[in-house]
């Protein structure tokens, strides 16, 4: 059995709240916004047809994330993207891309070798219409 570590579990939060962050569409716009330079929460607000209060969760679950960084300048709140939790976004694809490149390449061998993959009971090939019986329509 496989016992996580704390480490672990911690990426497995920090990733699952990454992607939770990233899963809304108006999350990712005000991510693109203040990538490009900061801005302030009303400033954004501005920007969509929601209340203020929304915008201003919205930007709390990017800053929860770790995507955004809020300061306040008197009495404005001001935002700025962090793009190296934006890498580390990109990373994480990037692993998964490389299990799916490894997966296509082993099919792209076997293939090329001639060979077929060994039939488990989850992929046990169907017997042919044409083996043993006849079909009359």
């Amino acid at each position: 059995m496989y016992v996580c570590e704390v480490d672990d579990v911690e990426a497995e939060d920090r990733a699952d709240a990454l992607f939770h962050a990233l899963a809304d569409q108006t999350r990712r716009d005000i991510l693109r916004r203040v990538l490009a330079g900061e801005h302030s929460v009303t400033a954004l607000a501005a920007n969509y047809e929601m209340s203020f209060a929304a915008v201003q969760k919205h930007v709390a679950v990017l800053e929860r994330a770790g995507l955004v960084t809020k300061r306040r300048s008197g009495r404005e709140n001001l935002a700025t993207g962090e793009v190296d939790a934006v890498r580390s976004v990109a990373s994480m694809l990037g692993e998964f891309e490389e299990v799916w490149r490894g997966r296509v390449a082993r099919i792209d061998e076997l293939l090329a070798a001639g060979q077929e993959p060994e039939p488990t009971e989850e992929n046990e090939p169907c017997p042919s219409p044409t083996s043993g019986t006849t079909r009359t329509t």
